[in-house]
């Protein structure tokens, strides 16, 4: 596997560790690994991202409960993210680009289980923008500064219209927050394309659901950050 790969499994196995104790108020850096359903403390071969999975089939080897999925699909889902930006953009443009899908990946599931979006992960994508920009990164300080204050600006006001024309919530803070840190990572340039890519990816959502037999109305919640961040990674590698 590349470097990028590994790196990726190894930022996704603390990532999933994020993921799952974070919501609960757990602490996320102390403490041993240990199996949710029985307490176990678990061996050093039960660590390794994405084979110990596959190894045990999913399962804790003392209780035999399943083990949460967000471990795999987040593990591989960051090897996979390391390993094309490295590929495509060696150095540190690659690394950025690695740190930043990363980043995604946490927030699309956060929002997937929670509708959250932490304001500490968001401030990250800010301070990764601006330490791109020093690094000599493109797009430029001003796309980025245009971008982050046109893409907040954009979905507060869409917020703010929603909230007074239906009298109740239909963004959240997060969302606006987000798409402001995507355009100051990416630029304003990118903002239209990561819109309509997520907007495409909610519609292929709702296709799904309604393929499955499930009835979609037009109260359901659709976790819009989620959809951005499934959208922005794709932008950054068609901006390389």
């Amino acid at each position: 596997m590349s470097v990028g790969g590994t790196l990726g499994l190894i930022a996704g196995s603390f990532l999933a560790t994020v993921i799952l104790r974070w919501p609960r108020g757990e602490t996320i850096v102390a403490g041993r690994s240990a199996c949710e359903n029985c307490g176990r403390r678990l061996e050093v071969t039960e660590l390794i991202p994405l084979a110990s999975w596959f190894w045990s089939r999913g399962r804790c080897r003392s209780c035999g409960s399943q083990i949460d999925r967000v471990h795999p699909a987040v593990e591989g889902l960051c090897a996979l993210i390391g390993a094309v930006s490295f590929a495509i953009s060696p150095g540190v443009s690659g690394a950025v680009g690695a740190l930043f899908g990363w980043i995604l990946v946490a927030l699309a599931a956060l929002d997937l289980r929670h509708f959250w979006l932490p304001d500490r992960l968001v401030l990250v994508l800010i301070l990764l923008s601006i330490a791109s920009w020093w690094l000599g990164l493109a797009p430029s300080g001003p796309d980025r500064l245009f971008g982050a204050l046109g893409g907040y600006a954009a979905l507060a006001i869409v917020a703010l219209s929603y909230r007074r024309l239906r009298k109740r919530e239909g963004l959240g803070a997060g969302d606006a927050k987000l798409f402001g840190a995507l355009g100051a990572m990416l630029g304003w340039q990118s903002l239209p394309l990561i819109l309509v890519g997520a907007c495409t990816v909610g519609l292929l959502f709702v296709a799904f659901r309604l393929a499955g037999g499930n009835k979609v109305q037009l109260a359901d919640r659709l976790p819009l950050g989620a959809l951005l961040a499934f959208a922005a990674f794709p932008a950054w590698i068609l901006q390389q």
